[in-house]
């Protein structure tokens, strides 16, 4: 794989959002100027739900490739560049749609699947989430399917993992793993934010982590605001270094509120919507959808940031991290 340094340029990547895929939020996305995301395909999804997603993806697709268009590998961010377009990366934010069939990774590889967390908050085959009560690490199923997914070149995902599983993960993988969406716990107390050896081993191990920007992971939630944010990231970066931090929005616009209670509870938690739901939090005002994506740049740039780090966090950091685990396809230059 050589994507080469003439493409050593600034790209704005947000490695994770869910949002009401539509016409509004493909043109927010250009109007914003990302060149890719990471879109979430499915939470406590079977494989038949995995499938359905992916066949109303190759709809939006085709519908909508004036604005967007499917990526696979890090050459699709540079033609996302070049084409002013925005190249979606699909994932899964748990392993369920693989059930218990590890042969299931590389079709769903095939299918275009880039990211795969091995948990989502709760107990899977593979990994314990942040939920648990005791979290029982890695398992040998989640050996096994890490090897696969090193092999294919897909993204191992420990956002929701519980802190012994997010490591037993980034000690055994032979590639670097990534959590595309969290914050500190030291500066917003939640278990389901990181704690400091979870940021230290990413930091070593040549991980990536993504901040996130959803209000339950915002230290004053709605209210924070964007010289706290960037505050928080200058402070990681003192600490640990710049090169491996960038942005992983969890922006879930336009979603309805039956879809937090399916995110926390899926079909594993008998649980049954009563139509009194929450709801998702609103926004900090500071972003409010993808056209206000570079002002995180520009707070960045007001506690101190250079450029070389601006351009990094922005986007620069996930390439380059992305470049090493993703197989290019033949013939890529």
């Amino acid at each position: 794989m050589n994507t080469g340094a003439q493409h050593d340029e600034l790209y704005l990547i947000d490695c994770l959002q869910f949002c009401n895929w539509s016409t509004k939020v493909f043109r927010q996305m250009r109007d914003g100027g990302l060149d890719a995301v990471h879109a979430t395909l499915v939470y406590h999804g079977s494989f038949r739900d995995a499938v359905h997603a992916i066949e109303a993806w190759n709809r939006l697709f085709a519908e909508h490739s004036k604005f967007i268009f499917r990526g696979r590998s890090c050459r699709d961010i540079i033609d996302a560049k070049r084409s002013g377009r925005t190249a979606i990366f699909l994932g899964f934010q748990n392993p369920s749609p693989i059930g218990d069939d590890i042969g299931l990774v590389e079709i769903f590889h095939s299918l275009g699947i880039r990211f795969m967390q091995l948990t989502y908050n709760n107990q899977s085959l593979l990994a314990s989430g942040w939920m648990e009560a005791n979290d029982s690490g890695l398992t040998l199923m989640g050996r096994r399917v890490i090897d696969e997914m090193n092999r294919l070149g897909m993204v191992v995902d420990m956002s929701h993992a519980g802190a012994r599983s997010a490591l037993d993960a980034m000690e055994y993988s032979a590639l670097p793993v990534a959590v595309t969406h969290a914050n500190p716990a030291s500066w917003r107390n939640t278990r389901r934010n990181l704690s400091d050896d979870v940021i230290g081993a990413l930091a070593q191990t040549g991980g990536m982590m993504g901040f996130s920007l959803y209000p339950h992971h915002l230290c004053g939630g709605s209210e924070c605001s964007i010289g706290q944010f960037c505050a928080m990231v200058a402070e990681t970066a003192s600490r640990y270094g710049a090169g491996f931090l960038g942005i992983g929005s969890d922006l879930c616009q336009d979603r309805p509120p039956s879809a937090l209670s399916w995110m926390r509870e899926g079909r594993w938690s008998g649980k049954i919507v009563d139509g009194k739901l929450e709801g998702f939090p609103p926004q900090p005002s500071w972003f409010r959808d993808n056209r206000d994506f570079c002002r995180i740049g520009e707070g960045l740039g007001a506690v101190g940031f250079d450029s070389t780090e601006i351009e990094g966090i922005m986007g620069g950091n996930w390439f380059r991290y992305l470049q090493r685990v993703l197989i290019e396809p033949d013939g890529a230059a």
